[in-house]
């Protein structure tokens, strides 16, 4: 049957949402509360963790500060040191240790075997160094030197030593030998007296260093050489030995076949 409500609009009852509907939004906006609240304790959470965390590292960090920069201070003392180290290196290998030098002059001029190579001595001894790199000359040594032979030679025998001894490391070779005689006495011993300049130039830092870096690989090159040689002689010791295993076993070889060649013409005769 159909129902038609004649009451004005004021009067009319008014159309209620279901209650279905009702209670499925209560529920949507309840779970979304509750998410919502969950949410938000677990960042409440995870932050004052972090927060906690980063208070324990701030505090371990303000610990280390103290470290740190006496770990820097260290630091920069040890740099300060290694240049200092660095500058002293520097000017010990320019300096030439010169009680060094003359000890080994010294050797030399006493090293003529009594008069047969060389008879030398020197009235003088003048060292002139140059510190500035910029110069083209380290500096040299100058000496009035006198030779007591008859013998000329005798000064070319002692510029010789010289050059061949540890003296001459820091220097460069000397000039070839000059001089005069200066004095001739039959009363006198030696009775000849020959005078001779001695002048030798320093070398230079860098050419000290290239020198020495020269001898260095010299050395290791021998040494290597020196290794290879011995490598070669372990190697033939180890080539001979088996060789000698190998031919061992051939005496015994060679008897079976003559006991076997024996046997066979012993079995031919009783034919």
């Amino acid at each position: 049957m159909i129902h038609i409500n004649l009451l004005p609009e004021e009067y009319r009852r008014r159309a209620r949402t279901p209650i279905k509907v009702t209670l499925a939004m209560a529920g949507v906006i309840a779970v979304n509360a509750l998410l919502l609240v969950w949410f938000a304790w677990l960042a409440l959470g995870v932050m004052a963790e972090i927060n906690s965390e980063r208070a324990v590292l701030q505090t371990e960090l303000d610990g280390l500060t103290p470290q740190v920069a006496y770990h820097k201070s260290l630091e920069t003392e040890r740099k300060s040191f290694a240049a200092r180290e660095e500058t002293l290196a520097e000017i010990t290998g320019s300096r030439i240790n010169w009680t060094r030098k003359v000890d080994e002059l010294v050797t030399v001029i006493n090293s003529g075997g009594g008069g047969e190579r060389h008879y030398v001595w020197l009235d003088d001894l003048n060292v002139v160094q140059n510190a500035d790199v910029r110069n083209k000359s380290a500096g040299s040594l100058k000496a009035s030197g006198h030779s007591g032979s008859d013998d000329f030679a005798q000064v070319a025998n002692f510029l010789e030593d010289l050059e061949r001894s540890p003296f001459i490391e820091e220097f460069h070779a000397p000039a070839p030998p000059a001089g005069s005689q200066s004095s001739k006495d039959t009363e006198l011993i030696p009775a000849v007296v020959w005078s001779f300049p001695l002048q030798i130039e320093m070398k230079t830092l860098e050419q000290r260093q290239e020198d020495q870096k020269k001898a260095e690989q010299l050395e290791k090159a021998k040494a290597e050489k020196a290794k290879g040689a011995a490598g070669k002689g372990t190697a033939a010791e180890h080539a001979k030995g088996a060789e000698g295993r190998g031919t061992a076993p051939a005496e015994p070889a060679a008897k079976d076949k003559q006991g076997a060649t024996g046997e066979a013409a012993a079995e031919e005769g009783v034919r």
